[in-house]
């Protein structure tokens, strides 16, 4: 059912935690299943994500692609994180099951919830970043996977 990636990421998760005072923080849910994803940024002069953790309250699908998420941001741009894509996540964690598809979907929304919340602390925007989604249960169907 699940890749030795995805088992890997919710067994051992990388970057669990706070980071106190962080750049960026951005909060997801998910109201059908009741995942919730927290991803905070420590974001240095240059706009590179220095530090990243998460804290997610969920399946072992949801804590996989959390983990695998702030891997895949972190030491790189701002913009860069920006192409971290859930498909990309679902990728990286060779592939999820159909119906813990909406899980990597959190995990980018979280990625771009924290980065808007870097942008309006510090009155920038971020080119191709749209005001992020609380609950993502209400925009599956619009998503594509």
């Amino acid at each position: 059912m699940y890749t030795e990636k995805v088992m890997d990421h919710f067994q051992n998760p990388r970057n669990v935690g706070e980071i106190e005072n962080a750049s960026g923080m951005g909060t997801v849910g998910n109201a059908k299943c009741g995942d919730i994803m927290r991803i905070y940024l420590d974001i240095d002069e240059n706009q590179v994500i220095r530090d990243v953790k998460f804290k997610t309250f969920g399946c072992g699908a949801a804590v996989a692609t959390s983990s695998m998420a702030t891997e895949m941001v972190k030491g790189k741009t701002v913009q860069e994180a920006m192409e971290v894509t859930n498909k990309a996540v679902m990728e990286a964690l060779d592939g999820l099951p159909p119906v813990k598809v909406h899980c990597s979907l959190l995990a980018e929304e979280a990625i771009h919830a924290a980065l808007w919340d870097y942008a309006e602390k510090n009155g920038i925007t971020i080119e191709g970043l749209e005001k992020p989604k609380t609950d993502i249960s209400d925009h599956e169907e619009d998503e594509e996977y």
